[in-house]
């Protein structure tokens, strides 16, 4: 027992040593840089409103007159936003690109051409080979949701939004062309051990590859997918994302830029931390049961410090005494209570975990090794992922750009937040640099979203999240059904909406009550955008405050986009770019997504003709488009 005790101890010790990649405490990393100024403009437009620097406070009385000559004013409520206005919502658009919005988005209304849109797109292509195929796409498909070729093609298109009031984050869409028994072959590859292939053991079926979903682009039509082939396309990747992050320095200020970690290192790794992870987590709520409060929400569990020693004592994890000096270590309990945060806080992600991570075994309640070793190899590849993680953030930060981490499969999910939340806290000190990603159709996503908010309240860093609904839905409920666990997802699609606007409110009212998060909107959800809007005014947090942004793909819900743009409030098209072969996975995708979408966009294809027609009526078919 005494042995055990000490394990836990000594690897904790040593994993916080070994955090050096990603807290800069190590020759791996460097010391962290001067801190960018906490404010930036949101993209411009004429009508946005002027930030100023405080709100006003009330003076008192004798000394009224002095103070109110000095005291701020308070700003103006920003204009109405009007979504229903054709003209307001399209005014950036010349009416050839009005006829391309209402045809395009129309045929991804078509299911049989949708199913069918990759083998139609090569058939196409052999028809009318490959130079008339390309200009086909650049006045359909290609010309509506990707902006050019290059970094140099896309410009016009980004400062043409950016006089709008619109920004931009850059997403280089090229994605590799396997066939399906190839995608298999890699991820089953890639997310399996060496020890596991000697031994034949596995981790949970839930946190091991599985050759029925080998290929994680099945039923996926919103997310690029990377699948990894070698340290060598790891590190090309990273030079995608370091050449994005430059781009978005340079197309709008204050701009965002996405990563995969999926696409910077083996995802073995991703999974193997997941299940810690999620196993000390477990661990934690199995004790919390057994002292009565099972149930009750994330930051509302505490365990009582002694109860908890008399538990791991039984179990035979440590004595009393052992106990006493783990928590006493750590500076835990100190109220006579632990809670989620401060169990979290006993364990780190951070390699080397091979030989030293300890996770409870819940028949047991012994702790047990994970592995039993990683190989030589294994241990370079994992510090190479959080190197390029530590790179790319370091870029970001020198930059002025603010990187967020996309979210991926629920399997790795734990992992990816855990890592983002680590770079949150070394360059989140003085504004929200790193933003992590929520997805609000899993059933956890308020509990993951309100102890992260806790947690950077108790440290004293920025929080930064992106909201999303997600992506993989039909993906998780399939490997949920099939390997025998939990459905991770809400069980309908208004169940999703309430836990976004949940999510989206608690992490609103921390702005008001303490400035120091951030969100961005991420939705094409009309409703959505109004609540946000509404919440904002109620708490009064102005658009010019730039805490909440807004993002919607470019060539969808433009009703939604330039309108905010207009008004002052923060918003952002992803804009994708790459050369047409390369990006017709990404296109099908798109086709794929809108054909979904059509049953809730009958709005916009309306505005587009009402748009069109009236510019037909009035003899401004020829209508061309001058910033404000």
């Amino acid at each position: 027992m005494a042995g055990c005790c000490q394990n836990v101890r000594r690897g904790s010790r040593a994993l916080r040593a070994a955090s050096a990649v990603l807290v800069g405490r190590c020759p791996l990393s460097s010391a962290p840089e001067p801190a960018l100024a906490a404010t930036a403009a949101a993209p411009s437009s004429s009508r946005a409103v002027a930030a100023t620097t405080a709100p006003a406070t009330h003076a008192a009385s004798s000394a009224a007159p002095l103070q109110d000559a000095h005291r701020p004013q308070p700003l103006p409520p920003p204009p109405a936003v009007d979504f229903a206005d054709p003209r307001e919502a399209f005014r950036s658009k010349t009416s050839g690109e009005l006829v391309r919005g209402l045809l395009v988005l129309g045929l991804c209304s078509l299911d049989p051409l949708v199913e069918r849109a990759p083998q139609l797109m090569n058939l196409t292509r052999k028809l009318l080979g490959q130079r008339l195929f390309e200009k086909l796409m650049k006045i359909t498909f290609y010309g509506q949701f990707v902006a050019g070729e290059d970094r140099e093609a896309i410009k016009p298109l980004i400062r043409h939004n950016g006089a709008y009031g619109v920004g931009s984050v850059l997403d280089y869409s090229v994605e590799e062309d396997l066939t399906t028994e190839e995608a298999e072959k890699k991820e089953l590859d890639s997310c399996t051990s060496a020890f596991e292939k000697e031994t034949g053991k596995q981790r949970e079926k839930r946190y091991s590859a599985h050759p029925r979903f080998g290929d994680r682009r099945a039923g996926v039509i919103s997310a690029r997918t990377y699948f990894y082939a070698d340290e060598a396309k790891c590190d090309r990747h990273m030079d995608t994302f370091l050449k994005c992050i430059e781009a978005s320095a340079g197309s709008s200020k204050d701009g965002f830029s996405a990563i995969k970690l999926t696409a910077l290192g083996r995802p073995q790794f991703l999974l193997q931390f997941s299940e810690v992870l999620v196993k000390w987590r477990r661990f934690f709520h199995q004790m919390a049961a057994e002292q009565g409060k099972g149930g009750l929400a994330a930051l509302e569990t505490k365990l009582e410090v002694k109860k908890l020693q008399e538990a791991l004592a039984k179990l035979g994890v440590a004595t009393k005494a052992e106990s006493q000096h783990w928590f006493t270590g750590e500076k835990l309990g100190e109220s006579g209570t632990v809670d989620l945060l401060d169990w979290n806080s006993l364990i780190d992600t951070r390699t080397k975990i091979s030989k030293l991570l300890l996770i409870p075994n819940m028949k047991t309640g012994q702790l047990e090794p994970l592995l039993s070793r990683f190989t030589e190899e294994e241990e370079m590849q994992m510090k190479r992922l959080l190197q390029r993680m530590d790179v790319l953030a370091k870029k970001a930060l020198e930059v002025g750009v603010r990187l967020m981490v996309d979210a991926e499969q629920t399997y790795f999910q734990p992992a990816i937040s855990r890592l983002t939340l680590e770079m949150q806290r070394r360059f989140n000190q003085q504004r929200a640099a790193i933003f992590n990603t929520y997805q609000c159709y899993l059933k956890e996503a308020y509990d993951n979203v309100t102890v992260d908010v806790e947690l950077s309240r108790r440290e004293g860093w920025h929080f930064g999240a992106k909201l999303v609904r997600g992506a993989y839905m039909d993906q998780e409920r399939s490997r949920a059904a099939e390997l025998g666990y939990e459905d991770p997802i809400n069980p309908t699609y208004q169940k999703t909406c309430e836990m976004y606007h949940r999510c989206l409110d608690y992490i609103l009212e921390e702005i008001k009550h303490h400035r120091k998060a951030n969100v961005m909107v991420a939705s094409h959800n009309e409703d959505t955008v109004k609540f946000t809007i509404r919440r904002m005014a109620e708490l009064g947090i102005h658009p010019s405050e730039n805490k909440i942004s807004f993002g919607q793909l470019l060539g969808m819900c433009d009703q939604i986009t330039f309108p905010l743009g207009q008004a002052g409030f923060p918003v952002y098209k992803y804009v994708p770019y790459g050369a047409v072969n390369e990006v017709l996975p990404y296109l099908s995708r798109r086709a794929q997504e809108n054909r979904g979408f059509m049953t809730r966009a009958k709005q916009e294809r309306h505005l587009l003709w009402a748009e069109l027609k009236r510019r037909l009526l009035s003899g401004a078919l020829f209508y061309s488009p001058s910033p404000p």
